[in-house]
């Protein structure tokens, strides 16, 4: 997603330049409101022309790649693919090579204009009083909402989808068989989303032990600890904004944005845009820092006190409005995609959470955009309604699948190992669908043996064809892979 810049000016994601590098003959052109010199007006403006180029606020004007350009709505934004942001941006404008895509029409680079948006049941953008610059003031979401007649039919599939999946959740002798690891793929997902490139079987490796963590794999691993810490607080607290708070305290603990006060509601203006841009040249800037109290205190209310609108439509406006508040400096998008979950979690629609919509998102990049930014411009709630219902259909029936295929294998690994008189060995069944790739130290702590024993179990599991050991990791430590757990958890757009 475009990143989000605070009061400096500064992009979250780092810019890669080589000064100098225009190559002769191209001209560019920066086109301005207002009166401007071509080319040396240092806002982000509108490039014009079928050529590669890039709109950047001076000093940075040329790059090692190309700019990208990442449709929102009908806004532009320019994006420099750098090492993090060039992960985010969406395939069909990349080439076979991986280079953004000219061929098709003019390049443009938009900023936030007012006339863009219409004056909606849901928001309106003004100028902010006292302040030279204009903001996005979304109203209450509404009380009741009338869905046509093909998005009820949407909406009845979406619910069977669930339905099916919940029915799994509460048949599995173990729902932890199945929680952590679709709790991996909602995380490496979600944080792909904002331009990671960590992998299934790095993040396990890593959580097998003594790999040293890089930033990445850090954001999917916190990523997972704030849906179990948020959880457990579940059965102490009611979901609220502390215990959002505390997730997000989680969540960016450590990592990229952690001087960006984490669990803190922000209490200064932030925006959305190209790295470098400033807060007039922005594609979106969330309400004002005064505005968040009423806006979260209606927020809140209506996750608890709504019952007029079905569950699945409501989860789907509170991520909407949770976008649209931007309450946070940095992580918004990761936690408002945990937020739903936990609202199913809540309504007692599922029993665990074992839905995971970020991969449908993340494979939809553009399109998940868009449908928000949709809303907020010309009022399209049911757009977006109508594109967040198929993917609860879409991943509940994946889940559904997944988790089948897992239960076969837990069973066919039980009757193997029994078959074998090993029966100690099957304590390690389930541990291993928790955690694909093991260690005698994991063993160690999950079944409380000794080294010798846990290390004898896993070569058990290794003569059996379940697990095949892995090169030796850092202090020449043995692992363990579960491949056909890994094959079925698998990796979108890998």
């Amino acid at each position: 997603m475009p990143s989000t810049t605070t009061g400096s000016g500064g992009g979250r994601h780092s810019i890669s330049t080589h000064p100098g590098s225009s190559r002769k003959g191209r001209t560019r052109r920066c086109e301005h409101p207002g009166p401007s010199r071509p080319g040396t007006d240092r806002r982000v403006g509108r490039l014009v022309g079928p050529f590669p180029g890039a709109c950047a606020p001076d000093p940075v004007q040329t790059a090692t790649k190309a700019v990208a350009i990442l449709p929102l709505a009908n806004l532009r934004n320019c994006r420099w693919p750098a090492e993090r942001t060039f992960t985010t941006l969406v395939r069909s404008s990349l080439d076979h090579n991986g280079n953004p895509d000219f061929r098709n029409g003019q390049v443009r680079c938009t900023s936030m204009d007012a006339e863009q948006y219409a004056d909606t049941p849901y928001g309106e953008v003004r100028r902010v009083p006292g302040r030279d610059y204009l903001a996005y003031y979304p109203r209450p979401l509404p009380d009741s909402v009338d869905l046509p007649r093909d998005t009820v039919q949407l909406l009845a599939d979406a619910e069977a989808a669930l339905g099916r999946l919940a029915g799994v959740g509460h048949l599995l002798p173990d729902p932890h068989l199945l929680i952590r690891p679709y709790l991996l793929r909602e995380a490496l997902a979600s944080t792909r989303i904002e331009g990671t490139r960590a992998s299934l079987v790095g993040v396990l490796e890593a959580e097998a032990g003594g790999e040293a963590l890089g930033l990445d794999v850090e954001e999917v691993v916190n990523y997972v600890k704030a849906m179990e810490q948020g959880l457990a607080l579940l059965e102490e607290l009611p979901f609220s904004l502390r215990l959002v708070r505390e997730m997000h305290a989680i969540l960016l603990d450590g990592v990229r944005g952690r001087d960006r006060r984490p669990g803190e509601i922000r209490t200064t203006q932030n925006w959305i845009g190209a790295p470098g841009a400033t807060i007039t040249t922005a594609s979106f800037v969330p309400p004002p820092p005064e505005e968040l109290g009423p806006l979260l205190t209606d927020w809140e209310r209506f996750v608890h006190e709504n019952r007029t609108i079905p569950v699945l439509v409501q989860s789907g406006l509170i991520h909407y409005q949770f976008e649209t508040i931007h309450p946070f400096l940095d992580g918004n998008g990761r936690l408002g995609r945990l937020v739903i979950v936990f609202h199913l979690v809540l309504r007692e629609r599922l029993p665990s959470p074992l839905l995971y919509l970020s991969p449908y998102f993340e494979q939809r990049r553009e399109d998940y955009y868009v449908r928000l930014q949709a809303v907020r411009e010309r009022g399209d709630l049911d757009g977006w309604i109508r594109f967040y219902l198929r993917g609860v259909e879409i991943q509940a029936n994946d889940a559904v699948a997944r988790a089948e295929r897992l239960v076969d294998l837990r069973e066919s690994y039980r009757a193997r190992v029994m078959e074998s008189t090993r029966s100690q060995a099957v304590a390690l069944v389930d541990l291993l669908f928790a955690h694909p790739i093991l260690t005698a130290r994991l063993v160690e702590a999950d079944v409380d043996v000794r080294r010798p024993t846990a290390l004898r179990m896993l070569d058990q599991l290794v003569d059996l064809g379940i697990l095949h050991e892995m090169e030796p990791g850092p202090r020449r430590q043995r692992r363990f892979i579960a491949p056909e757990v890994i094959a079925v958890l698998g990796e979108d757009n890998e």
